[in-house]
């Protein structure tokens, strides 16, 4: 664990993460008071709970329950803070069992350790993976201290009951859970504690304020680029601009001359820049004189990586899933047909927060500080990189100020270890906006051959879809399916008898990596478009046409609610059209209708309103959960109107939000969340909120031009009249 401290002019850090499991126990007993309980965050039949007061050998817990004789509920993760909300849903679970007093609940970001388990962060899966541990580790402390009660008390137990943070007895006697706390932690733990009746939740559910929100709004919380420790240097690293490229020759004798100016040297990506702050250290790297050996990819553009993946369309792709024989349907039929392309552009990731971190590597020990999505990745890349053993590396997760899958890669981190190992010093590696949006390693781009046939009742008789497109994992075998590439097209949620689809996989070079809702994120787009275009050819409406042939019980009633709410079918105010989509990802199912208004003389699309329907099951926090949509919407349209990543020569064209841009706040339509009540455990809602989003926008333009989109991003001159 660390705890930082923080002045208006230093940071620092008290680092007690390295302790081991006996030095942990010893710091409990001198301490003398309180009640901690470890348990595990694994799989359902792995699930321990362990007392602070067990055996050495049996005590290996990877999360901390701890409780505090002024009745503080602290709770320590291992999942990391990105804007989702994880560090209040995830302690919420486990307080609502407890009946523990909210007010006094607080969380702790975990440092990398085993212990916690998977520390990866992503997927939208935090809450999903967490959910029954944390209520059964809330349930088992509640028992344990009722118990202590009891005995305190002389009376049976069943005359006991809790309520916020105190344990009642029917005379009318009560004691905090603080004053309880040392008698508990000698208790056995229960092992199968009985869990509450969700109808019986008070918190879980209730919209509630998140426990960051005071600390980020009062500019007290750290993020990775905040931090600042004792001896700090700062550095930049110039690199090649093309993909791949390395350097071949380096005139710093500038560089060197420069205000500030402490190190330039060589490193794995490229030529790193060191002062005595990032101001000095970016005006030293303008005057760097570098020769580039720019590789195989020198003459790579986004041109000519169409034309090739036009040319691969027509090969054998690998197949993903096929349902009887959907190509002999539509080479037989003679009416209702249809064949169309789409195409998605490459996406940078762009968080608010660029790619930095701070190193410290010493002989015999190497300290990181990282807004990371994968501490444990860290810890073992610095143990690569520095040769020390993973237990003499300790990593601190900062507050990230932004993920959506870009802090999933370390290579920002890897920057700064080695720069920290060559100097012999704490270096803080800080990236731009534009190294970021220049090397970032980016959403796939695709190449899409639709083909479809629709039986004499207009249900669609048969459906062929070919992806062309870069995987994820640039090694990945050929003539096999990489999942995060047809993830959302293999299983559209539609009754369809002949059914195929296969990918091409085409790597030209360029880095790519997982971008918000992955496969799902490009899938969509594609599918859902498609399948309103064949709505149309049948001449019905394209909710009806989707109601009808969906076999996805959630993800039906979803779509019902979203057309409820936004009363689809009703009449618009002149001018004002609405488009609808849906799909399942993340384990959740979500629908969304947008109204849309095209002013045919300039092209200009206005979103005035997006509806949005999620089942996600029983939703802990409603504020974060709603959050999570009306950001995925925001980053949707982005996507549907700002955003593509285009190479030429070999390097990517855009560099910062002047030509990469999100929505601002004058262009962001009203977002309307409503949830599909459910009992059912909860899924992902980091996700799965953007995905529909641009279908349904970009059906809703259709309804209002006639005009299909099947490229994104939109140009205003595709729309005019």
């Amino acid at each position: 664990m660390s705890k930082v401290h923080q002045t208006p002019d230093t940071i620092s850090f008290d680092t007690c993460s390295s302790v081991s499991r006996r030095d942990f126990l010893k710091i409990l007993s001198l301490a003398g008071t309180g009640f901690a309980l470890g348990f595990y965050l694994q799989s359902d039949d792995k699930h321990q709970l362990f007392a602070s007061h067990l055996p050495a050998a049996t005590f290996e817990p990877n999360a901390w329950l701890r409780i505090e004789t002024d009745g503080s509920i602290v709770v320590t993760l291992g999942k990391v803070e990105m804007g989702q909300g994880v560090h209040t849903a995830l302690p919420m679970i486990l307080a609502e069992e407890l009946d523990a007093d909210w007010k006094k609940v607080r969380a702790e970001q975990g440092d990398a350790h085993e212990k916690y388990g998977r520390m990866a962060t992503g997927g939208s899966a935090s809450v999903r993976t967490n959910w029954e541990i944390l209520r059964k580790a809330g349930a088992a402390a509640r028992q344990m201290l009722l118990s202590a009660a009891a005995k305190a008390w002389g009376v049976p137990e069943k005359e006991c009951r809790t309520e916020n943070g105190f344990v009642l007895h029917v005379s009318g006697k009560q004691m905090s859970y603080g004053e309880l706390a040392p008698l508990a932690a000698k208790l056995p733990v229960p092992q199968h504690p009985p869990l509450k009746d969700p109808q019986h939740f008070k918190l879980i559910g209730k919209p509630t304020l998140r426990l960051d929100t005071l600390d980020k709004v009062t500019g007290r919380a750290t993020f990775g680029i905040d931090v600042r420790v004792p001896n700090m240097f700062v550095a930049v690293v110039e690199r090649c601009p093309v993909f791949g490229g390395r350097v071949k020759s380096v005139d710093d004798r500038a560089a060197r001359k420069s205000a500030g100016i402490k190190h330039v040297l060589q490193i794995k990506s490229g030529v790193a820049v060191v002062a005595d702050g990032y101001w000095n250290a970016m005006q030293a790297r303008e005057k760097l004189k570098i020769k580039w050996d720019e590789g195989e990819f020198a003459k790579q553009s986004s041109e000519q990586i169409r034309k090739l993946r036009i040319l691969l369309a027509q090969s054998k792709g690998a197949v993903a899933k096929s349902i009887g024989n959907a190509e002999s349907v539509i080479a037989q039929a003679q009416k209702k047909l249809l064949n169309v392309i789409y195409e998605v552009p490459y996406l940078a990731h762009a968080p608010m927060e660029p790619p930095a971190a701070v190193a410290s590597v010493e002989p015999d020990r190497c300290e990181i500080w990282a807004p990371t999505q994968v501490p444990e990745r860290v810890q073992s890349l610095a143990a690569d990189i520095t040769g020390l053993p993973k237990d003499k590396v300790i990593v601190h997760t900062t507050f990230l100020g932004g993920g959506f899958g870009r802090k999933l890669y370390p290579d920002y981190v890897s920057d700064a270890i080695e720069i920290s190992k060559a100097i012999k010093a704490p270096v803080k590696v800080i990236w731009s906006r534009e190294d970021d949006i220049q090397h970032d390693l980016y959403r796939p781009s695709t190449y899409n051959l639709f083909s479809a046939a629709l039986d004499a009742q207009g249900n669609i008789a048969a459906w062929t879809h070919k992806i062309v497109g870069d995987a994820l994992n640039a090694s990945h075998p050929k003539d096999t399916v990489e999942g995060a590439a047809v993830e959302g097209a293999q299983n559209v949620p539609y009754r369809i008898p002949n059914f195929h689809v296969e990918w091409v996989m085409h790597n030209p070079g360029v880095p790519t990596g997982a971008w918000r809702s992955v496969g799902s994120s490009q899938n969509a787009f594609v599918t859902e478009c498609f399948i309103d275009e064949l709505a149309h050819l049948a001449g019905k409406d394209a909710f009806e046409f989707r109601r009808d042939l969906l076999t996805n019980k959630r993800l039906k009633a979803a779509l019902e609610l979203a057309a409820e709410k936004a009363g689809w079918g009703t009449p618009l105010p002149a001018g004002i059209y609405r488009g609808i989509a849906c799909h399942e990802s993340f384990r959740s199912d979500v629908a969304e209708v947008a109204e849309v208004s095209v002013d045919k003389q300039t092209g200009e699309v206005k979103v005035h309103r997006v509806v949005v329907a999620i089942d996600c099951g029983i939703v802990v926090n409603p504020l974060s959960a709603a959050a999570q949509m009306e950001g995925g919407v925001i980053d949707g349209l982005s996507c549907v109107f700002k955003r593509a990543i285009t190479i030429k020569d070999g390097r990517v064209e855009q560099s910062n939000f002047g030509d990469y841009d999100s929505l601002r706040i004058h262009e962001a339509p009203k977002v309307e969340v409503y949830f599909v009540p459910s009992t059912e455990a909860p899924t992902g809602t980091g996700e799965p909120g953007l995905p529909p989003a641009i279908p349904a926008v970009c059906n809703a333009i259709f309804a209002a031009t006639g005009k299909r989109i099947r490229k994104l991003p939109i140009s205003p001159d595709d729309l005019k009249a």
